[in-house]
């Protein structure tokens, strides 16, 4: 079933405007700089709760690298193109590397040099990473931050569509991503609450959580106790 699914995907539900838009979804190259803009506006112009996503989401990030590398050195699991021919898609090389959006893409299919250029399948370091900031976003921003997920679900196809990753790979990572997340922003959510409390009693008074009230609404502002 896995390598079915694979098969169609990546040989024959193909087009050359697919070939052009899953090559540059999967292309963090393309997107980092517009990412590290937004978490640097976000840093210097947002409120507190822009801040915490911010920080938090980096500090997840970097833990998630961890993980995703000790998995794949303990799962050692093939990648597609490693086990058999692949259709493989390569954007064109350009400077800046948005350029590249504008040309065609180079299209072939891999030989023995590609089985060593690459290591483990599993998990995704692209579906996980994005894995995690769809989860941030839509603990954080409810009402939008769950559109993520639409690209979220581009680079899980995309890994898929471009040979180097297998559906149960894309899928295992998802909920592997899921996870850490949510262990994450609890983690994080504890330290905020001994730590602000302790340290700055008064700024946590009205900011007692990083995520804000799950049910969507702002906590009105403490009264002043009446002292005694």
């Amino acid at each position: 079933m896995d390598q079915s699914l694979f098969r169609l995907i990546n040989g024959q539900w193909t087009s050359p405007a697919l070939d052009l838009f899953m090559a540059a979804v999967s292309d963090s190259e393309i997107w980092t700089p517009l990412f590290i803009a937004i978490g640097i506006s976000a840093l210097f112009l947002g409120g507190f709760k822009a801040r915490a996503f911010v920080i938090c989401l980096v500090l997840s990030l970097l833990i998630g690298s961890v993980v995703t590398s000790a998995l794949k050195s303990g799962v050692d699991r093939r990648r597609p193109k490693q086990v058999e021919t692949v259709r493989m898609v390569q954007l064109q090389k350009a400077r800046p590397k948005f350029l590249t959006l504008f040309e065609k893409p180079t299209i072939r299919f891999s030989g023995p040099a590609d089985r060593s250029r690459s290591g483990p399948s599993f998990p995704s370091g692209h579906v996980a990473t994005n894995t995690i900031i769809a989860v941030f976003c839509t603990l954080f921003y409810r009402r939008g931050g769950w559109l993520y997920w639409f690209v979220t679900a581009a680079v899980g196809y995309s890994r898929i569509y471009l040979g180097s990753h297998w559906p149960s790979d894309v899928i295992a990572t998802v909920f592997l991503g899921v996870g850490e997340s949510l262990f994450f922003i609890a983690a994080l959510e504890l330290i905020w609450r001994i730590a602000g409390r302790k340290w700055t009693p008064m700024f946590f008074a009205r900011h007692p959580s990083l995520i804000g009230d799950l049910s969507g609404k702002a906590r009105p502002p403490r009264a002043p106790q009446p002292s005694t």
